[in-house]
């Protein structure tokens, strides 16, 4: 079973499989562990067990964060993400869908949740903190084949190389820091990257410089120095 104790000594694995340090990781926990008491049910009641009886789920509070930051930052199907919690699909889209606010919520207590609004990444602590140095990437997430059920919104969604129903989010995110500023609006995976960040009119602060991939050809937002990608050897070559 994968719980926080297993990769408590191993801080590589740790930040890849949440996102976080130990450090970050030890900040959420208690503003977590306020939003989500383990002695309460989900609808807030004191929790009564019948002598005997165990706990159906993750049995710390370390391992509840564990289990929902995993999700975020991996995003399996919900069958691969419970097997190394034990947990059956089902048992792991209830978690999924209790946990969710409840981290959300603790990261905006925290005050370092992305940023949802592009116009306002310029004055977004998390950007002033960088000094500011960003970069931005795009990425894809899949969505449900059912979703939507319209055959010409479904063709706009699906990517023409994968031919699987994906979205495409463009995101910004400083060099010197694990979290984002802004993590943008889904658009069609069929939208190149440079056209979902033109899209999303992301404000940067004054003489920011940002660092870019291949994916963002003629991205030079205003008053912003952008650095062009690293070719690698072999490419050079």
């Amino acid at each position: 079973m994968l719980t926080y104790a297993t990769l408590q000594d191993r801080p590589r694995e740790f930040l890849a499989a949440t996102g976080l340090t130990h450090a970050e990781f030890a900040r959420l926990l208690p503003a977590f562990a306020v939003l989500y008491p383990p002695d309460k049910t989900w609808e807030g009641k004191v929790r009564q067990r019948q002598g005997g009886g165990a706990q159906d789920g993750l049995p710390q509070m370390e391992d509840t964060l564990l289990f929902i930051l995993v999700y975020q930052k991996t995003h399996p199907l919900q069958t691969m993400h419970g097997l190394p919690f034990n947990l059956s699909q089902p048992q792991t889209n209830d978690w999924i869908q209790h946990l969710l606010p409840v981290v959300q919520h603790a990261l905006a207590d925290l005050d370092v949740a992305p940023e949802r609004d592009a116009s306002r990444v310029a004055t977004s602590h998390l950007t002033l903190e960088s000094a500011p140095h960003l970069a931005i990437d795009g990425t894809e997430r899949r969505r449900h084949a059912n979703v939507p059920r319209m055959p010409s919104r479904k063709k706009s969604m699906t990517a023409a190389r994968r031919k699987r129903i994906r979205i495409k989010i463009c995101c910004s995110s400083t060099k010197t820091r694990a979290q984002s500023p802004i993590w943008g609006r889904p658009s069609p995976a069929k939208r190149t990257t440079k056209k979902a960040a033109d899209a999303a009119q992301i404000a940067y602060p004054p003489n920011a410089t940002l660092d870019k991939d291949t994916g963002f050809p003629g991205y030079e937002p205003e008053g912003v120095l952008t650095a062009p990608p690293k070719k690698s050897r072999k490419a050079g070559t």
